[in-house]
C-alpha cells in the first residue's frame, strides 16, 4: 500500500492499482467527465498504474488538456469504425484535415467514396464501439518494429514521419486489433466517448464534437462555407507539391529543395495578395479596406503588403489603426476576474470612430487621434487627413468584420478581409496541426524578440486571447469579402529554433509546463532551418525579425 494526497487528504490505495479507478471513486464531486490526472505534477493517462506514493488532481473534459484528449480518442474510435467497415487500408487513407467550427473534416485518398451511406455506417459502428466499452492499450515499440507494423497497414505517413525521430522507441495504441499512432494522451476505453456525430459534408465526413465549455453538448454542423473553401485550397495545394504531412516536409528539407519550396509558397502569397488589391480596385466606390483576424495572423504584414499591390492600381492607401480609437483607461470595461477587456467592442469609442470616417468620406479634413499606451488616454498630434479622389483607408482591428463598428458606414464602401494562419501541413494523416499551435508558437516568438516576454507569459494569456477571438473575430468569418490564409508550408521548422530555447525556460514546478513540454514534443517533429534566406517581406519576418516593414 502507498499513501496518495486528494484533494489535502490522504489515502492509501495499493501499488498497481489504475488511475482510473481512482477517479472513479471521485468522479461524483466532478460535474465533467475525469480525462487524465496529474501525479506528482506530471500529466497521466487513466491507464497508468500507480507505483510510488503521490499527490493527485483530476483533469476534466472541461479542460484545455482533457478536451484535446476526448477530441484524440474520438478520432481514433471514428478510423477504428472505418477500419472496421472498409478495412485497415482504407483506414489508413482517411486524412483528418482541419476543423470547421465544432466539426472535424476528415477526407479520402484511398480508393473508396466517401458517401452518406458510408458516413451512416460509420457513425452507426462508433456507437456499437462505445456502448462495447473496449479498452484502449498503449505499448512502447523499438522505432523499427512500429515502422514495419504501420508499413503492414499501409501507413506510409508514419514511416516517414518515425524516419525523423530521434528516440528510439514510439508509443503505439491499440483498441481490439487496430492500431495507431496519435501525438498525445488517449482516454482509457471506448465507453468515454459518449457524444459524438458524423455526419456527410462536401464528399468526406465531419466528426462532429462538444466543446470543451459544454463537453456534453453536440451542437448542430453549421457550414462556414468560405472558411472550408480557404482550408480546401490550402490542403489541395500541399498535395499539389507532395507535401501533405511533416514527414514530406523533412523529406524536402533533406533533399536541398528548400530554398525553391520558400519561393514559390511566397509567390503564391502574393499572387492572391495581388488578387484581392484587383478586386478592390475594380469594384469602384471602396473607401475603407477594414482587416481582421485573430493573433499572430501576420495582418500588420499582410496591410503592408496589400497597400504596395493597390499603389500599382493607382490607389493611395492610409493605414488605420482602430486601436487608436480605445476610449480612456478609465472608461475601458472590465472583465469577469477585474482586468480590462481591451477585446470587447466598448472598449473602442465608435461614435467618434464613425464620424471621423463619415466625415473622411465626405471630403472633409478630419484630425486623427493616437492612443497613448502609457497614460491610457487619447492624443491628438496634428494628424489631419483629407481624402482625396484615389486614397484609401486600410483599418486594422479586431473588430473588422463586424458592421457594428463601422455601423455609419455605407457597405458599398467597405471591403472586409478575414486573415488567419490556416495550418494545411499535418503532422501525419491522423493527427492534424491545429491552427491555434501554429499561431501561439508565432506569438511567442515574436512577444520575446519585441516586448522580451518569456514563453510563460505568453501562455498563460492564451486562453484569454483565445476567448476573445471566439466571442469577437470567428461569428463574422463568412460575412468578409476575401479570406486570407497567412500560414506558409515551411514556417514551423523556421520557428522551432527560435521557440525552443523559450519553451525550455519554463520549470517543472510552474504550470505553464505541460503545456511548454506539449509543444516542444510537437517541433520536435520538424527539422529546423534557417531564417537567414527568407525573404524580406515575409509575413515569417513579422515574427522572427529582419521585416522590411516597421512590425
Amino acid at each position: 500500500m502507498v499513501k496518495v494526497t486528494i484533494g489535502g487528504k490522504e489515502k492509501e490505495y495499493p501499488i498497481g492499482i489504475s488511475y482510473e479507478t481512482i477517479a472513479n471513486e471521485y468522479q461524483g464531486e466532478y460535474e465533467d467527465l475525469i480525462a487524465l490526472v496529474y501525479a506528482n505534477g506530471k500529466m497521466m493517462e487513466l491507464q497508468k498504474t500507480l507505483e510510488e506514493p503521490c499527490e493527485i488532481s483530476f483533469i476534466t473534459l472541461h479542460e484545455s488538456a482533457g478536451h484535446k484528449t476526448y477530441v484524440r480518442t474520438a478520432t481514433f474510435l471514428m478510423l477504428k469504425a472505418v477500419s472496421d467497415i472498409l478495412g485497415v487500408k482504407e483506414a489508413a487513407k482517411i486524412k483528418v484535415e482541419f476543423s470547421v467550427g465544432k466539426g472535424y473534416y476528415c477526407s479520402s485518398n484511398g480508393e473508396t467514396e466517401i458517401t452518406q451511406n458510408l458516413v451512416e455506417q460509420v457513425n452507426d459502428r462508433m456507437k456499437e464501439l462505445v456502448k462495447a466499452d473496449l479498452p484502449i492499450k498503449k505499448a512502447t515499440y523499438p522505432i523499427d518494429y512500429a515502422t514495419g507494423l504501420f508499413r503492414e497497414r499501409g501507413m506510409a505517413d508514419k514511416e516517414k514521419l518515425f524516419r525523423y525521430r530521434r528516440s528510439s522507441t514510439v508509443n503505439v495504441y491499440e483498441l481490439d486489433g487496430y492500431f495507431d499512432y496519435f501525438y498525445g494522451h488517449m482516454l482509457p476505453a471506448t465507453g468515454y466517448v459518449k457524444y459524438f456525430n458524423v455526419s456527410y459534408y462536401k464528399s468526406g465526413l465531419m466528426l462532429n464534437l462538444p466543446e470543451r465549455h459544454e463537453p456534453k453538448l453536440i451542437e448542430e454542423f453549421k457550414p462556414r462555407q468560405k472558411l472550408f473553401e480557404t482550408l480546401k485550397q490550402a490542403g489541395d495545394w500541399g498535395r499539389r507539391l507532395g507535401i501533405d504531412t511533416v514527414g514530406d516536409l523533412n523529406n524536402q528539407i533533406c533533399a536541398g529543395n528548400l530554398s525553391e519550396l520558400v519561393l514559390v509558397q511566397e509567390a503564391l502569397q502574393e499572387r492572391r495578395i495581388g488578387e484581392i488589391a484587383e478586386e478592390i480596385a475594380s469594384r469602384g466606390g471602396v473607401k475603407f479596406v477594414m482587416i481582421a483576424g485573430p493573433s499572430s495572423s501576420g495582418k500588420t504584414t499582410f496591410s503592408h503588403r496589400l497597400s504596395i499591390q493597390l499603389r500599382t492600381y493607382g490607389l493611395t492607401p492610409h493605414p488605420i489603426a482602430v486601436d487608436d480609437y480605445f476610449v480612456d483607461r478609465d472608461k475601458t470595461p472590465k472583465d469577469e476576474n477585474g482586468d480590462y477587456n481591451f477585446e470587447c467592442l466598448e472598449a473602442i469609442d465608435l461614435e467618434q470612430f464613425n464620424r471621423d470616417m463619415c466625415a473622411l468620406l465626405e471630403g472633409k479634413e478630419v484630425e486623427l487621434p493616437t492612443f497613448n499606451f502609457k497614460t491610457g488616454k487619447r492624443e491628438y498630434k496634428g494628424n489631419k487627413k483629407r481624402l482625396g479622389e484615389d486614397d484609401i483607408l486600410v483599418i486594422e482591428g479586431i473588430h473588422g468584420l463586424n458592421d457594428k463598428m463601422s455601423h455609419s458606414l455605407p457597405n458599398s464602401s467597405k471591403y472586409k478581409i478575414y486573415i488567419s494562419a490556416l495550418t494545411s501541413l499535418n503532422i501525419d494523416e491522423h493527427n492534424r496541426i491545429p491552427t491555434t499551435d501554429g499561431r501561439l508558437i508565432r506569438r511567442m516568438v515574436r512577444d520575446a524578440r519585441t516586448r522580451g516576454t518569456a514563453a510563460k507569459r505568453t501562455i498563460q494569456m492564451w486562453g484569454s486571447v483565445r476567448r476573445g477571438e471566439e466571442e469577437n473575430i470567428f461569428p463574422f468569418q463568412e460575412s468578409a469579402d476575401a479570406f486570407f490564409n497567412s500560414a506558409l508550408i515551411y514556417e514551423l521548422a523556421v520557428l522551432k529554433q527560435f521557440a525552443e530555447p523559450l519553451l525550455f525556460e519554463i520549470s517543472k514546478d510552474e504550470p505553464e509546463y505541460y503545456e511548454a513540454k506539449r509543444l516542444l514534443k510537437f517541433l520536435d517533429y520538424f527539422l529546423g532551418v534557417s531564417s537567414e534566406n527568407l525573404p524580406n517581406n515575409s509575413i515569417v519576418r513579422e515574427f522572427v525579425g529582419g521585416s522590411c516593414f516597421n512590425v
